[in-house]
């Protein structure tokens, strides 16, 4: 059958088939009914009936027809079709009589009628759910499908938008709330409500979200609040508001997201299905809380991107340290296995599936019921118990057991693995990764090693990500340039002695290595002070690098492989920074210092391009480089840039600008006093990010800030705050005490700069901080272990999921702000360029930003992550293709050329894209429609007459592309292709090089109408077609029309003479004319004197007018529309019929014959130049008054934003609300 089954439903029971709705057709086995009130009239029942649709969401209001079985002598009547629209309905009720109506007549017992038509449309609609499988992975209920529809029919979404959850909540417009459905989609908040005839429609982009906020107050009880540039929204009266707010967080992250970096959301088609479908819970929804799910368990124990937990229950352990059962929760994904106790700091374990030997189920005992035991490969046994269902769990744990590689192969290329994405291919883990007892090694190279040659690199496998002739540490730098001896040392030696011995007693009481018990006594270590032969081993545990380095072994050695010898903004940054990197140290006082930070920083900017390389990056790698081997500080690095501190390193540090945005709020809630104080002189803001940004390393003496670095690799960046809260602190009544900004900076600068480790070993390093703010009297030195505690002391209520809320709700203010920052950037840049106002600029800019984010939302010809370059200036970041040109051109273009304004726009769009790579900017795109704007007569004119010459006039437009090509090759950029390889290999080039061409493209380029070039026979056509085109919808089309009759044919006659200086002796080619598809081409015989040729010239433009008013691309009017149409069309008194060509004089309309118009010949050799068409265009009085004509964008602008809102609004409103809004 061709009826969509979405309009068939499982047949249901109606019992009052009169409620509420009225009959309009009926025949003995059928009812078409209607709801009551909807379409004309209905009074009060009608305003009735559809409050009470929206308020219990009723389907019928957005399916207010259906169709109803019925037969004579039963009073159940069965629903089997509904419609949103009397066409759609109409349609099924067409069907029914037609396929069904003369079969059922033939029955004679009324339950066979029922069964038959039952079976029937149950047929449908399983035949097309059986269709769609291959489509839809998974279906959604039918409730939820219906509030999905409902959704887009109610805000004119299309099928790309899906929706996640809807709720019935209250939204605020003014001081009545209005009880309606909240529709919580990907990309967008929308919020519908129908009372009493009024109707309450909200679209909110959540692109556009500033800030999202749950309070309660006494005028908005459980109240969310959405903030937006302009206005902001209330709702409230949830059934969960908790669950509700947890969901727009999430769906508000995903769109910062897409503003970071263009990533558009794509669901996880990898979810098991559930057992039984979930009602009116959408698969998108479980993505989402699957999602939350997954962050938070990552978060908790220091996991890789790509884990994903399958599930957890409670449980406890037995811990043999403390002879006891620990409460709490055991976490399984595909790769570990995890407990955390219920109980904060009292244990937390760590067990990677590539670690474990043995599961089995132990004997169950009062004491311990249903336990597991779990063996590792290093002699480590963990017992669990009271868990609900052993079975299950182990046999889960024994199907992730059984993906687990023996051992990691090659067999997955590391170039797969370039990028940050998550990867969606099984990962694959080593297991002999294990740290040996008391020794601190790497677990690939033990020894000083140098690769002096290119063929040693190739017989080495091993050695080949050392760069050949380069000395490689293969060990932490800082044990090659410290050899001091503990007899040279004395008291510091021992202190650090005993720090291992404690240490050791922990290892071998708790256990070491990845599987080792986390317990507040850890923590207590950590703070007080890793000794430094362990120090690397123990940060790559404690950040859970140590997991991503087993899981890819031999990864850093290829992409230092890859990385090393390309060239790059990155690599150049890195090059300029590389002897900034703590030169004050022996280990980057010489080239193997140098070489590993270079390598390490190469071949992270090589796995990860949209961070490269950032300023600080090169500070925390060398302080890591100085405990690890290369390998490990690599992966450091990865965790650091990628987990632990997101967003930090990229090119606008947004994370680093979140967490200050953070820190003052904490300093607003712990310091209030002195808050107020520092923000009236700015200094919170100015001091914070480096803070941050290189973890105290830039800031405080190096033996100092490192103790900070153990406790952010174990705490988190919780510890981070703390630190900084307790300085401000400390220095609060001298900062009181400041005038200005200047001397609360050297208050703290000098405070940091004496902060002093007195138990370190090292040999003492000039800061070259203090040395520049040193006094005459210098502070007293503060203990780093005293900061440190005072900062627990008094701060250590600080909680990181406290910390990660603050940070979403500084993230929406911080990315909101940057896009600000962006578009002021790009409005003055344009000032100079553009004869635009400030207030159109920013006008146009969010209608271009709003286009590009389309394509982000729901798709495009082209991919917006593809073509999003971080890298690029504001002007370039945002950029779009043909077919959102098009859409833009054909709402703001003063230029609209009916059915032809597509094919003007595509023109423009090849003129604009000079670096020909598909895509136009908004520095392009203002480029263009100022020209149209605001040029002078001459300007526009030059605009037109570019748009019909090569680029803009493409080959497949013009039958004689080719010869035009030809014909002006010496016109063309002679750059033109070498542009194009420099565009594909630019990254082989140094600055110096970007440095010219930025200084080149910002030269003046001086263009004259003398250095444009000829024009040919065929593009003069077509340039008439467009003018033909373009006066369409002129008040004084009629005089425009007589008057580009008269320049074309005036043009026709300057192209015939100029022929006869140039090339007079050449004979004509004939060429095959491009005829509408309708039309066939016939050559008609001429002569072969200049009076035949001149008349087919002349021919030629008939035909080519004549073709123009038949353009494909024109559109269609309707029936209604003819009706009232009383005027007369231009078209019909320029008509092929209406003059002869032969008889065309300066003052007739240039028409033509229909036999001219059957062929033609094409003239290679007639050309005129811009200056002729100038120069006949002025003789034109009525042509120069349109050119001359200010244009007004503000209604374009207008036109366009209501035409957005008005696509966003129901296709299907009914007659009555139409008749309450008009009045």
């Amino acid at each position: 059958p061709g009826r969509r089954a979405e309009m068939w439903i499982q047949p249901e029971e109606v019992l009052l088939a009169g409620a509420l709705w009225v009959s309009e057709r009926a025949n003995p086995f059928f009812v078409l009914q209607r709801r009551r009130g909807h379409g004309r009239g209905g009074g009060l029942s009608g305003l009735l009936v559809g409050t009470l649709d929206v308020v219990l969401d009723s389907s019928a209001r957005v399916a207010p027809y259906r169709i109803l079985l019925q037969t004579a002598d039963s009073q159940i009547y069965w629903n089997i079709a509904c419609g949103s629209s009397r066409k759609e309905i109409t349609e099924h009720w067409d069907w029914l009589e037609s396929n069904l109506l003369q079969t059922i007549s033939i029955f004679d017992n009324d339950e066979d009628i029922t069964t038959f038509v039952k079976g029937k449309i149950s047929g449908i609609i399983a035949e097309e759910n059986r269709l769609k499988q291959d489509e839809e992975q998974e279906e959604d209920s039918g409730k939820f499908r219906e509030a999905e529809l409902k959704m887009r029919k109610l805000f004119g979404m299309p099928n790309e938008e899906k929706l996640v959850n809807y709720y019935s909540c209250s939204y605020w417009k003014g001081r009545v709330p209005r009880q309606g459905w909240l529709y919580l989609s990907v990309n967008h908040l929308c919020f519908y409500s129908f009372l009493l005839g009024k109707e309450v429609t909200l679209v909110v982009p959540w692109t556009e979200v500033t800030q999202l906020e749950k309070n309660a107050t006494l005028l908005f009880p459980e109240s969310v609040r959405v903030s937006t540039r302009h206005t902001e929204h209330f709702f409230s009266v949830f059934l969960n508001i908790n669950d509700t707010f947890k969901l727009m967080e999430q769906l508000a992250n995903i769109a910062m997201r897409q503003l970071l970096d263009n990533e558009a959301f794509l669901a996880d088609r990898s979810l098991p299905k559930p057992c039984k479908t979930l009602k009116n819970v959408s698969a998108l929804k479980r993505d989402f809380d699957a999602r939350a799910k997954n962050e938070r368990y990552r978060a908790m124990f220091r996991l890789t991107q790509d884990e994903r937990l399958d599930g957890h229950t409670d449980c406890t352990l037995w811990t043999p340290f403390a002879k006891m059962h620990v409460v709490g929760q055991l976490f399984i994904s595909n790769n570990y296995i995890c407990f955390n106790s219920r109980e904060e700091d009292l244990c937390q374990l760590i067990i990677p599936l590539r670690e474990v030997s043995i599961v089995e189920k132990a004997d169950s005992s009062s004491v311990l019921p249903c336990p597991v035991s779990i063996s590792t490969k290093n002699k480590m046994n963990f017992l669990f118990a009271n868990l609900k269902d052993r079975d299950f769990l182990v046999q889960r744990i024994s199907d992730f057991l059984q993906r687990t590689p023996d051992s990691w192969t090659s067999d997955v290329s590391p170039l797969a693995l370039i990028g940050h994405s998550v990867c969606n291919s099984e990962p694959c883990f080593c297991l002999f990764f294990l740290i040996p007892p008391l020794t601190y090694s790497s677990p690939r190279h033990l020894s000083f090693q140098a690769s002096s040659s290119a063929g040693g690199a190739e017989s080495s496998q091993k050695e080949r990500h050392y760069h050949p002739g380069l000395p490689t540490a293969s060990q932490g730098l800082l044990q090659l340039y410290h050899q001091d001896t503990a007899e040279d040392l004395g008291p510091k030696a021992m202190k650090e002695k005993m720090k291992e011995e404690s240490w050791n007693i922990h290892f071998s009481e708790f256990g070491r290595g990845v599987c080792m018990y986390r317990t507040s006594r850890t923590r207590d270590l950590v703070l007080n002070g890793i000794p430094e032969r362990l120090r690397g081993e123990l940060w790559l545990l404690f950040s859970g690098a140590q997991n991503e380095m087993a899981s890819h072994p031999g990864y850093y050695g290829d992409l230092v492989e890859q990385a090393m010898g390309l060239c790059s903004l990155a690599t150049e940054e890195i090059e300029r920074d590389l002897h900034r990197s703590m030169p004050e140290h022996r280990a980057f006082q010489n080239e193997m210092g140098i070489a590993a930070l270079r390598r390490v920083l190469t071949a992270y900017a090589h796995r990860n391009p949209g961070i490269g390389y950032c300023q600080a990056m090169n500070i925390v790698t060398s302080v890591l480089l100085l405990y690890c081997t290369e390998e490990e500080a690599f992966w450091l690095l990865v965790a650091l840039c990628e987990r632990m501190l997101p967003d930090y390193y990229n090119t606008r540090v947004v994370g680093a600008l979140v967490d200050q945005g953070v820190f003052e709020d904490l300093t607003r809630a712990f310091l209030p006093l002195l808050y107020e104080h520092m923000q009236d002189l700015g200094v919170i803001s100015t001091i914070s990010l480096s803070w941050f940004l290189t973890l105290f390393l830039s800031v405080m003496p190096f033996d100092s800030a490192v103790l900070l670095v153990d406790c952010f690799f174990y705490e988190g960046i919780k510890v981070i705050f703390q630190v900084a809260l307790a300085v401000l602190h400390d220095n609060m009544d001298a900062l009181l005490s400041c005038n200005d900004e200047g001397e609360a900076m050297t208050i703290l600068g000098r405070y940091l700069d004496n902060v002093v480790n007195k138990q370190t070993v090292s040999p003492p390093i000039p800061h070259l901080h203090a040395l520049l703010t040193s006094g005459d009297e210098p502070p007293p030195e503060i203990d780093v272990f005293d900061l440190i505690k005072s900062s627990y002391e008094r701060f250590g209520s600080l909680r990181s999921d406290v910390i990660e809320q603050m940070r979403f709700k500084q993230r929406l203010k911080v990315i909101q702000s940057l896009e600000d920052t962006a578009k002021r950037s790009v409005v003055r840049a344009m000032m100079t360029e553009s004869a635009f106002s400030i207030e159109e600029l920013e006008e146009l800019y969010c209608l271009f930003k709003s286009q590009h984010m389309t394509s982000c939302y729901w798709g495009s010809t082209s991919s917006a992550a593809e073509r999003h370059d971080p890298s690029l200036p504001y002007l370039e970041q945002y950029r779009i293709d043909p077919l959102q040109f098009s859409q833009l051109y054909a709402a703001l273009a003063p230029w609209t050329c009916g059915g032809h304004t597509s094919t003007l726009s595509a023109r423009l769009f090849r003129l604009l894209d000079q670096n020909q790579d598909g895509l136009v900017n908004f520095k392009e795109f203002i480029t263009g429609l100022s020209g149209m704007y605001h040029g002078d007569m001459t300007e526009k004119l030059k605009l037109l007459y570019k748009l019909h010459l090569p680029p803009a006039l493409s080959p497949e437009e013009a039958e004689s592309a080719l010869e035009a090509a030809q014909f002006f090759t010496e016109d063309e950029p002679k750059g033109r292709h070498t542009d194009k390889k420099t565009h594909t290999s630019c990254f082989q080039h140094d600055y110096r090089y970007y440095l010219r061409m930025w200084a080149k493209e910002n030269e003046p380029k001086k263009e004259t109408i003398k250095d444009l070039p000829r024009m040919n026979q065929e593009q003069f056509i077509e340039l008439c077609k467009t003018l033909y085109n373009l006066f369409g919808e002129e008040p004084l089309e009629q005089e425009l029309y007589h008057s580009i009759a008269t320049v074309a044919s005036l043009l026709l006659r300057i192209g015939e003479v100029g022929k006869k200086f140039t090339n007079g002796g050449k004979k004509t080619e004939t060429a095959a004319p491009a005829p509408p598809p309708a039309q066939t081409a016939s050559v008609s015989p001429l002569g072969e004197d200049e009076p035949a040729e001149g008349a087919s010239a002349e021919a030629q433009m008939c035909r080519a007018l004549a073709d123009a008013q038949l353009e494909p691309g024109a559109p269609q009017t309707s029936d209604e529309e003819i009706k009232d149409d009383t005027s007369v069309s231009s078209y019909s008194m320029v008509s092929s019929g209406s003059l002869p060509c032969e008889d065309i004089t300066d003052e007739a309309v240039l028409v033509g014959g229909s036999e001219q118009r059957r062929g033609s010949v094409l003239d290679v050799d007639w050309s005129i130049t811009f200056e002729q068409v100038l120069a006949s265009l002025l003789t034109e009085p009525p042509l120069v008054d349109f050119f001359e004509r200010k244009m007004d964008i503000q209604a374009k602008m207008a036109a366009c934003k209501a035409q957005r809102a008005v696509e966003r609004q129901t296709s299907s409103t009914s007659d009555h609300e139409l008749t309450q809004h008009s009045t």
